[in-house]
Parts: structure tokens; sequence; C-alpha cells
């Protein structure tokens, strides 16, 4: 008896074709100095938006620093005015639609239909990375300079350590997009609920000083001096015992986890896609018709505003 064809409507949608320009070869440099990898975030001009060949890069250059039995410390830096302005929503080299190399367990997002589309890449690109990032058995420290905004917070958040310098400022002004905070949601876990809650419903810029106060950031230091002191913090924790430095790592993620932050956080990204959703439904966007140039805009208006007041 001849087995019956089962038909099925695969539900996939046509892979858009995107012009896109990278303006760096390499968005991402790596060196290794007195033990220490120097990962850093190298889009200049563009205030280090994070698109997916910076992002990809990125998990290749901690995937090289934790196989390198040579490199005991990570840090994480940036070129350029800002340490990092969020997510590319608007660049020549915005790669929303091109296909990727994937590291995780999730399918590819380009062909695939209405919110899904976006659930699959952030799902991928984002959310997963960013826990994987964390995992990292080695320290890493994250060395912020000026703003470190929306998606920047991520790559900080995930870092064992938080180094500012005196001019840094924080922000997640996501909300004017319809969004209760980033993909990567450590708000609560990084500060309290009712400055986390002021935090995201005002979007204002928190200054490296109050991020310090707030138990977010490790160390406020002059900005001439955040190199050398990162770079010390960096070889004294090379000079510790390997084993011991994963196992402390780990333990403490444990707490963290038994505190519910990734139950929570995968909660608030279920949350944050429902806002995509309603975004595309009401606004015809998903980013509810923002881009880069848009967020600036609004962010620059709310500065003004707040110093006139």
């Amino acid at each position: 008896m001849a087995e019956e064809q089962l038909e099925l409507n695969l539900e996939l949608a046509p892979r858009v074709d995107a012009d896109i320009v990278y303006e760096e070869d390499e968005p991402i440099l790596y060196e290794v100095r007195n033990y220490v990898a120097y990962i850093t975030l190298n889009r200049p001009t563009l205030h280090n938006a994070q698109n997916s060949q910076m992002l990809y890069a990125l998990d290749d250059a901690f995937a090289r620093a934790v196989d390198d039995d040579a490199v005991r410390a990570i840090v994480l830096r940036s070129n350029g005015k800002h340490f990092s302005q969020g997510h590319d929503i608007g660049t020549p080299g915005r790669d929303f639609e091109k296909p990727m190399d994937r590291r995780l367990m999730w399918y590819d997002h380009t062909n695939k239909p209405g919110a899904e589309k976006a659930f699959a890449r952030e799902q991928e690109i984002y959310l997963g990375m960013c826990k994987r990032w964390r995992a990292i058995p080695k320290a890493t420290i994250a060395q912020v300079h000026k703003g470190c905004i929306a998606g920047g917070l991520m790559l900080a958040w995930v870092c064992d350590l938080i180094v500012a310098s005196d001019d840094a400022f924080f922000q997640d002004p996501v909300l004017t997009m319809g969004f209760p905070g980033v993909e990567y949601f450590a708000h609560v876990h990084e500060m309290n609920v009712r400055v986390a809650k002021e935090f995201l419903l005002l979007g204002e810029r928190m200054s490296a000083a109050r991020a310090y106060d707030v138990g977010m950031v490790n160390r406020v230091v002059p900005r001439a001096e955040l190199d050398e002191t990162v770079a010390a913090m960096a070889e004294r924790i090379a000079r510790q015992p390997r084993l011991g430095v994963a196992l402390t790592k780990q333990v403490c993620n444990h707490i963290e986890e038994l505190q519910g932050k990734s139950t929570g956080m995968d909660a608030a990204f279920g949350y944050h896609h429902f806002a995509h959703a309603q975004n595309s439904l009401v606004k015809g966007d998903y980013i509810a018709g923002h881009d880069l140039k848009s967020m600036a805009a609004s962010n620059r208006s709310s500065s003004q505003d707040k110093s006139s007041a």
C-alpha cells in the first residue's frame, strides 16, 4: 500500500532583497595583552549601532577568548564617541533581511511571515546570544564611555563588572517605540524595581554617578583613567585561579536564576514582541516607524526639555 503524501502549507514568505552596505570590514577588533582579551566594538561612525554583522563577529570574538588558554579575562570596549547607541534600526549596514550563520537552535527568520520574523531573529541574536555571553566561564568587564543606550545596555549587562568613565550615561528610551524595555530585560536586577520603573517610564539618561549609586556600575573614573583602570582590574583577575573564577561566576549567576532572572526575562521578551505585533497592526511597521535619526532627535529633545525645566 503506497504511503499517502502529506500536504502542508509551510507558511513561508518571500525573502526581501536589501541593499546592504557595510562601512567596516571588521566591526569587532580583537587583541590579547597580558593575558587579557580586549574586544572592541568598531562601528565608530555609527556610534556602534549593533547590526547582525557586528553581533555575530562579537560572538566569534567571545568564543575565541574562551578557547584560548592564554586568555584569563575579557574586556569589552568600543571605538568612537559612544560605547553603543543600541540596535541598528536604520543605517546602510542594517542587515535585518540577511540570512546569517546562526549559532543557536532557532531557524532562519528571513523567510518567515508576520510577527514570527522578528521573534525568531531576536530569540537568536538578542536574547539567546546575550544569555550565552553571560554564561562565559571567564570574567568579563564592560568598559563604558559616553552613551550606553538601549541595546548597548544589553552588552554591558552581560558582563560581570562594569567600569564607566565619568562622562558615561545609561538610557533605555524604547518606550517611545511602545516597548517595555530592550529584549534582554535585566533592568530589575541591575537596579531596584522603583528605579527601574523610573528608568523605563521617563526614558531619561542616567549618569554614571547615579548608576554607581544604584549598584549598576562597579566603578566610575575620569575618562583619562578609564583604560588604565580597566586594564589593572582585568590583569588582577587574570592572576586568579581559572576554575575559581569560573565557579564564582557560576554560583553568582545561579543565585540570580533562583531569583527568577531568566524566567522574568523570557516573559518580558514575550511582551516585547506583543508590542512589535501591535506596532505592525496599528502603525504599519514593527518598530513604529522609528529609525536611528528619529530616536536620536527624540533623545535630544527630551534632554533639552529636562535642562530647561
